[in-house]
């Protein structure tokens, strides 16, 4: 087996002197040959997509990534698989058990939380097989700042409230400090700002936040396992949510979101059902 790091380091040299032909001739959500990495989405097992599910179903070999995928979900969908938890496993591990899996004939599965897209790693393993030979493609998930608006009975985006919305980190083991922009997402103002991969440090983010000026009144929301039958909520602002998040006991799996999107309020009428839905360009037209 060739090392993954060289492997990874071909396919991304490939990428750059040529396009991969099969993003021309297929699309997301299509089935193909090879292993799908799979998005489980955010926990709840009715979160996972019509394709994902039919993927799971069908498989004989489950690779997941453990405590990360409710168990209800390889419950239900994968009972008859032989399920093994990528926990603890480095890519020296997984791709001959997946590249070896699936030139035995298996139906294989690659079953990542959330969506793969974001924070999943997912890539590096891909490459790794698709330099042994085996073909590989994404199927899509939903991420967990969409169930987290969707439990905030809210959106991410509002008029007059927030334009953009930044998926980021903050600093630490694997962000070194000057990759951490999450001040700058802050005093854009218009920014939802969504935090993956932070509650372990959600106190020392806000008294980063503090100590650069930002406003301490600032609403931020933290929503533990968002869709999960534990799901917990936390209301507070840049201020008081380290303390909130401490005294609840959550050191991972929560969604931190800054903004005032997260409380809903505020926000102005769209533009997609005034006026210009049923084509007036002002007010006077469409009051004739």
């Amino acid at each position: 087996m060739t090392d993954p790091q060289d492997a990874i380091e071909a396919e991304a040299d490939a990428r750059t002197r040529r396009r991969d032909s099969r993003i021309a001739e297929r699309t997301a959500g299509e089935v193909r040959e090879g292993i799908p990495f799979i998005g489980a989405g955010p926990g709840d097992p009715g979160l996972l997509t019509v394709t994902g599910r039919e993927l799971v179903e069908a498989a004989d070999l489950v690779v997941h990534a453990g405590s990360l995928v409710n168990s209800e979900l390889l419950e239900e969908y994968c009972a008859d698989a032989e399920q093994v938890s990528s926990v603890g496993k480095d890519l020296e591990e997984l791709v001959p058990l997946l590249r070896d899996a699936h030139e035995e004939g298996r139906d294989v599965v690659r079953l990542h939380s959330g969506d793969p897209a974001v924070y999943g790693a997912a890539l590096e393993q891909m490459d790794a097989l698709e330099h042994e030979g085996v073909p590989t493609y994404l199927v899509p998930g939903v991420t967990a700042a969409f169930a987290a608006s969707a439990t905030l009975r809210t959106q991410l985006t509002l008029n007059g409230v927030a334009n953009h919305v930044a998926f980021t980190r903050p600093q630490g083991k694997t962000l070194d400090p000057d990759d951490d922009h999450i001040g700058e997402f802050v005093e854009m103002g218009d920014v939802t700002t969504c935090i993956y991969l932070g509650t372990h440090a959600v106190g020392e983010t806000m008294d980063r936040l503090l100590a650069a000026g930002h406003d301490p009144d600032t609403p931020v929301t933290a929503v533990y396992h968002a869709s999960w039958p534990d799901e917990d909520v936390i209301e507070g602002t840049i201020a008081t949510i380290g303390e909130q998040v401490e005294a609840a006991g959550y050191r991972a799996s929560a969604l931190v979101i800054i903004g005032d999107a997260a409380q809903g309020t505020e926000y102005e009428r769209s533009y997609l059902y005034g006026d210009w839905a049923n084509g007036s360009s002002n007010e006077s037209e469409a009051d004739d």
